[in-house]
C-alpha cells in the first residue's frame, strides 16, 4: 500500500476541520481508484490536525492529486495554520486490534540512507515491532518511508495513555540501537486518533 500524509499545523479550528474532512473530503476521498481508507489525528493543544489516506498505489494516490488539490486548499481555509502534504510507501504494517477514535497515537520522523532502508526495515521487523508487541496496551504500527529522500514516519496505535507512556521510556534505548545502524530519529508527537474509515 501507499499513503499521503496532509498535515495542517497552527490549526485554529479543529472541529471544524474535522466535520469538513467528514463532510467534504471523504465523499471526493470514496470516488478515487485505488482509495483504502483514512484516518484523521489532532493533537489540539499544539494545534495539529492530521490526515493520513491509504492508496492501493502509488499510481492510483497521484492520480487522485488532481480532485484533491483543492478539497486541501479549502481545508485550509477552514482550519487554518499551514498545510504540509507528504507521500510514502508502506513498508511494515501490523495491527494486533483494530484502532478506534480516542486511542493515542505516537509518531516518530526517522531518516536514513536510502540504501539502507531494506536492512534496517529487518531490523525493525525482527526487534522493534517484536519489543512493542510485549508492551502493554500496543494495538498497531505503520511504518512508512519516501525510498528516494530516506525519510520515514512511523506510527503507533496504544489503547491508553499508560502504554504509550511506556512505549516512550522503551523507545529511548531502541534508538540507540537504531542510530548504530544509520537511522537518525527526528522529532516525536503525541495526538488522537479523531476520526477512522478504513475499508
Amino acid at each position: 500500500m501507499f499513503t499521503r500524509t496532509v498535515t495542517y499545523t497552527g490549526a485554529r479550528d479543529i472541529d471544524a476541520g474535522l466535520h469538513f474532512v467528514r463532510e467534504h473530503a471523504l465523499p471526493v476521498l470514496r470516488q478515487q481508484q485505488g482509495f483504502h481508507g483514512l484516518t484523521a489525528s489532532v493533537n489540539r493543544s499544539d494545534g495539529v490536525l492530521g490526515v493520513l489516506s491509504i492508496w492501493e498505489s502509488a499510481e492510483t494516490r497521484d492520480a487522485s492529486d488532481s480532485a484533491l488539490g483543492k478539497v486541501r486548499e479549502d481545508g485550509l481555509d477552514v482550519i487554518g495554520g499551514e498545510l504540509t502534504v507528504e507521500v510514502w510507501e508502506e513498508l511494515y504494517v501490523e495491527m494486533v486490534s483494530p484502532p478506534a477514535v480516542g486511542m493515542p497515537l505516537l509518531l516518530r520522523r526517522v531518516t536514513m540512507d536510502p540504501s539502507l532502508i531494506e536492512k534496517n526495515l529487518e531490523f525493525f521487523r525482527t526487534t522493534v515491532v517484536a519489543e512493542m508487541k510485549s508492551t502493554a496496551g500496543f494495538c498497531g504500527v505503520r511504518n512508512m518511508m519516501n525510498r528516494e529522500t530516506g525519510h520515514g514516519m512511523v506510527g503507533t496505535v496504544w489503547a491508553d495513555q499508560t502504554g504509550i507512556e511506556a512505549a516512550a521510556a522503551m523507545a529511548d534505548e531502541r534508538r540507540e540501537r537504531a542510530a548504530s545502524i544509520g537511522v537518525t530519529f527526528g522529532e516525536q508527537t503525541q495526538r488522537e486518533i479523531a476520526l477512522i474509515e478504513l475499508r
